[in-house]
C-alpha cells in the first residue's frame, strides 16, 4: 500500500479546482443567475462584496478534498477514471447533495434551482475528479 503523495494532492486539487471555480462561474453567471438573482432577491439579501473569493476557496478546497479521497482510494480499487468518479460521488453527496437537501427542505431556496444546482455539480465534481486524478501520481 503506498503513501499518499501530499505534494501531488495539492497540485491534483488544485487541477480539480480549476475545473470547479470554471463551472461554477459559467452555471452562477450564465445558466442559473436569473433563478439565483430572483432567490436572493425573495430572501431581501445581496451578495456581499467579498463572497466571490471565499467561493473560489471554496471550490479549490473542494478539488484538493476530492483528490485527497482519490488517493485514499486508489490502494483499494485501483488508480484511474473510476476510482476518481467513485470518489467524486462520495464529495457529491457529502458536499453537494446533502447541503441542497438541507436547504430544500427548510425552503430557504427553490427546489428547481437546487435539483439543477446540484445536478451541475455532479458533473462538474466528476469531471474535475478525472482531471486532478490524472495528475496525481503515489509518492
Amino acid at each position: 500500500m503506498g503513501k499518499i503523495n501530499w505534494g501531488r494532492v495539492l497540485v491534483g486539487g488544485l487541477v480539480a479546482g480549476v475545473v470547479i471555480n470554471l463551472v461554477e462561474y459559467v452555471s452562477n453567471t450564465y445558466v442559473l443567475a436569473s433563478e439565483n438573482a430572483a432567490a436572493m432577491k425573495a430572501l431581501g439579501v445581496q451578495l456581499p462584496s467579498g463572497a466571490v473569493p471565499l467561493f473560489l476557496l471554496n471550490g479549490f478546497l473542494t478539488g484538493i478534498a476530492a483528490i485527497w479521497l482519490y488517493a485514499a482510494a486508489r490502494p483499494r480499487y485501483g488508480a484511474g477514471w473510476k476510482t476518481a468518479v467513485i470518489t467524486a460521488l462520495g464529495v457529491w453527496v457529502i458536499g453537494y447533495a446533502l447541503p441542497a437537501f438541507g436547504l430544500g427542505a427548510s425552503g430557504i431556496f427553490p427546489t428547481q434551482l437546487l435539483v439543477v444546482g446540484s445536478l451541475i455539480g455532479l458533473a462538474e465534481i466528476i469531471v474535475a475528479s478525472v482531471a486532478g486524478a490524472a495528475v496525481y501520481q503515489e509518492a
